[in-house]
């Protein structure tokens, strides 16, 4: 379900992601807003599966786990459900992607060491769904995941704001 996100929306957004512990109460008085505005806001995002979830970022490296791939693999015809089936039972599978081009799945992978990252390739070239894979060592990571910087390059409209809070009193 898509959800058109205004300004408000994203401020909301870039403040949960820069203070996550951060309460609705907390929350309303950094945006200037209602406690219930916020609240009703975040129960609208979460309903829409705009935010899907307040568990903490994990650091992979530093949790262990330095050695990052990521994985192309070529699958048979007509296997995706059942390749989605291995790829979740394989614990250094962080993410899986189907995609178009010349692979079928894109795998980001995760290790301890280039020796346990080896023994999760052999795991995945196993399986009989798989025809071929090929994989690429990540050497460091240029741009984080990230969502926010896309929502805010957005021009929304800016929502109405009760005259208690604005800044211009």
């Amino acid at each position: 379900m898509s959800t058109s996100l205004d300004a408000l929306d994203v401020d909301l957004l870039q403040t949960l992601r820069a203070q996550p512990r951060a309460g609705v109460l907390e929350l309303s008085r950094l945006l200037g807003v209602a406690r219930g505005t916020v609240q009703a806001r975040l129960d609208r995002l979460e309903a829409n599966g705009v935010v899907t979830g307040y568990g903490p970022d994990i650091d992979i490296a530093a949790a262990g786990f330095g050695v990052q791939a990521f994985v192309t693999l070529e699958i048979t015809q007509g296997a995706l459900t059942d390749v989605e089936t291995e790829l979740a039972a394989v614990p250094a599978v962080l993410e899986a992607y189907a995609t178009t081009g010349s692979s079928d799945v894109l795998c980001r992978v995760a290790a301890s060491s280039h020796e346990d990252l080896q023994q999760t390739l052999l795991t995945l070239n196993r399986s009989p769904l798989v025809a071929r894979s090929t994989s690429v060592i990540v050497l460091s990571t240029v741009v984080a995941p990230r969502a926010l910087p896309l929502l805010a390059s957005t021009p929304r409209d800016a929502p109405r704001r009760a005259p208690a809070y604005r800044g211009d009193a």
